[in-house]
């Protein structure tokens, strides 16, 4: 099995900036660090470096350039193999139909945003500009997120005909209301609507982002690492407990009966039709309550 070495990723930076602290920046900034397999597969091998590193009590995500991740690559730019580079327990990726499809989508995105979710050491997301559709799924797993005042958030995959990014957190991150307005509509919101809604714990200056993100790592990483790893069990056990897990798989579910429907009827994962309503909404400047 194919692991990237942590000296030679293409697409995320590892960085040190500090003692304690890991900082990996996804640097497809070209593509709006939009996810391909290989983008994934190497923030996943920083994660893991990080996560085994005694010396690291803090681990940051963040992104190089104006948007922090416009979620899936839809441009076919993908040459690596779940065969080569899977860390879960599914296979079969080439199997006809929707056995492949949904094999695949366990491994690359339910799986990998699970794990990381498990990750025994605080992490933060460090999060600016866009973050569309499977963008999410690279801030939801972390444990705090941080975001600049021009952040927005947005999953409009309902327009694609299925009911959201894999990793369906939205009921947990926007409450049960919020999330069916945002589901519906396919509408963005602020930074600001984030953070009310407990989503985002803090909202920064754009300039300041980096540095007022450096700053609550360092405040973390004073702590004693078995207390950090406690306290991130305790809180996770108990969401596990309100039945996040449960829920999740649920949704994954209904990913899967919504584009075996698509397959059926558009030849296809999604409704083609989406593209045209997503680009309507990118006109709509997001909810600011």
């Amino acid at each position: 099995m194919h692991r990237p070495a942590i000296d030679a990723l293409e697409t995320v930076r590892y960085e040190a900036p500090e003692a304690r602290i890991a900082r990996i920046v996804l640097d497809r900034a070209d593509r709006a660090n939009a996810q391909n397999r290989q983008l994934l597969y190497e923030l996943n091998a920083a994660l893991d470096h990080a996560a085994a590193d005694d010396d690291v009590r803090v681990i940051i995500v963040a992104a190089e350039g104006k948007h922090f991740s416009s979620g899936h690559d839809l441009s076919g730019a993908d040459d690596w193999s779940l065969e080569d580079v899977g860390v879960g327990t599914w296979g079969g990726f080439d199997q006809p139909g929707m056995e492949g499809h949904w094999a695949g989508e366990e491994e690359a995105y339910f799986g990998l945003c699970w794990r990381w979710r498990n990750i025994p050491k605080p992490t933060i997301a460090e999060v600016q500009g866009k973050v569309i559709a499977g963008g999410l799924m690279l801030v939801w797993p972390f444990d705090i997120v941080v975001a600049s005042d021009d952040a927005t958030f947005q999953d409009p995959v309902v327009a694609f005909g299925a009911n959201g990014v894999e990793y369906f957190g939205h009921p947990w991150e926007f409450g049960v209301r919020k999330a069916k307005e945002l589901l519906f509509t396919g509408r963005a919101i602020t930074a600001e609507v984030a953070r009310e809604l407990g989503m985002v714990n803090r909202v920064v200056p754009r300039d300041a982002l980096a540095a007022e993100t450096l700053a609550l790592a360092r405040e973390i990483a004073v702590q004693p690492m078995m207390g950090l790893k406690t306290a991130k069990e305790s809180v996770n056990q108990m969401q596990n407990e309100q039945g996040l897990y449960a829920a999740l798989r649920s949704a994954m579910g209904m990913q899967q009966l919504a584009h075996a429907h698509n397959y059926i009827v558009h030849q296809r994962a999604v409704d083609p039709a989406g593209m045209e309503l997503v680009r309507a909404l990118a006109k709509k400047p997001p909810l600011d309550k």
